[in-house]
């Protein structure tokens, strides 16, 4: 919106054109993201705490746990807001990408929101239906990965690429749009199940859209990603400004949910963000990459689906609790000893992403 705005006052003025460099209108989506999220969540924090919008805790948890029951949750509000309000001001609106990223994320923040209302305000324990909740996800993160395989620009659009090899380049055919679709799905889940302790699951999140910004940008500049010998996909340089609203709305989010929490997300910011994570490195064509970077939201996931397996299969447990988090509580260690941990350890992956970049 802001970067029209800037074309007619370049007119004008020649130094308006600056607004319209990617780099900065990325670094103002971070710093507008930010502002927003610090303005406002205190207010919204006294109005769900004002209605008893809080979270309730598992019985079976962490005794440590049962002391933030009450604590107001559906926070994810106040981060898709900043995002949206962001990604709306700075990016540019005639860019498809823009908006696919931002249609999906919104689609499965509707699907959290329906969620933590039936929990928290209706009063229903188990909100969503498994079976509801995994049908809702897969009519929006098909249709996306469907709507991209049909409207792809260049084959590089639906190549998967392996990292670390420049070589490597495989056509995906119609199995990009099933490939998508579990990439969207998957990471969406995974960052919910690591959404458990106070700020475990926003900063990696916010880390790891910060290193799909600069994907991004690679990506969509002809110059630098044929430099580098990442495939070029023209228009993709636009999603920066939406990885830029991520980092700075999460970052407000944690400045409140940062231990001890005063405020949760709830399943409406985790399965939204998530989602945001899995569309954009769909559309930068970095979804192995994201797999590496993620690595913390991999391991939570692999220990829910390896413990459940394991009960099913031999009426055993592997961890004392799933997600992975939960284990290394009970077996002592402190709440903000495991969070920062798993904070550190999304740094090294974060960084052996971005090497991926020179080392091809």
């Amino acid at each position: 919106m802001l970067l029209y705005l800037s074309e007619i006052l370049a007119e004008l003025n020649s130094g308006f054109r600056v607004f319209q460099y990617l780099t900065l209108r990325t670094i103002l989506g971070v710093l507008t993201a930010l502002a927003i999220s610090l303005v406002v969540a205190p207010f919204m924090i006294r109005r769900l705490t004002h209605h008893q919008i809080g979270q309730s805790m598992r019985d079976d948890g962490p005794q440590s746990h049962l002391a933030k029951s009450g604590t107001p949750t559906m926070g994810g509000l106040l981060i898709l807001t900043s995002i949206v309000a962001s990604t709306l001001l700075w990016s540019s609106l005639d860019n498809r990408f823009t908006w696919v990223a931002l249609i999906v994320t919104l689609l499965f923040g509707t699907i959290g929101w329906v969620d933590d209302y039936r929990k928290v305000v209706k009063r229903q324990a188990k909100g969503l239906s498994v079976r509801e909740k995994y049908l809702w996800q897969s009519c929006a993160g098909l249709g996306a990965a469907l709507f991209l395989y049909l409207t792809a620009g260049s084959p590089t659009e639906t190549q998967l690429i392996v990292p670390f090899v420049k070589a490597v380049v495989i056509d995906l055919g119609w199995f990009f749009v099933l490939f998508s679709y579990f990439v969207i799905v998957g990471t969406s889940n995974a960052v919910n199940l690591t959404d458990g302790l106070d700020g475990l699951a926003i900063l990696p999140t916010v880390m790891v859209a910060s290193a799909l910004a600069i994907f991004a940008y690679v990506a969509g500049n002809v110059k630098i990603s044929t430099y580098l010998g990442v495939p070029y996909v023209p228009g993709v340089g636009e999603l920066s400004v939406f990885c830029g609203a991520i980092t700075g709305a999460g970052l407000g989010f944690l400045w409140f949910n940062t231990y001890p929490a005063q405020v949760f997300m709830g399943d409406i910011g985790a399965l939204a963000l998530g989602a945001a994570l899995g569309i954009v490195a769909v559309l930068v064509r970095q979804e192995l990459v994201l797999l590496i970077m993620g690595g913390v939201f991999v391991m939570e996931t692999v220990s829910v689906i390896l413990q459940v397996s394991s009960f099913k299969l031999t009426g055993k447990r592997i961890f004392n609790m799933a997600p992975l988090h939960h284990h290394f509580e009970l077996k002592g260690w402190p709440e903000p000893r495991v969070i920062v941990r798993f904070w550190i350890i999304t740094v090294i992956l974060v960084l052996v992403g971005l090497s991926s970049l020179k080392i091809r």
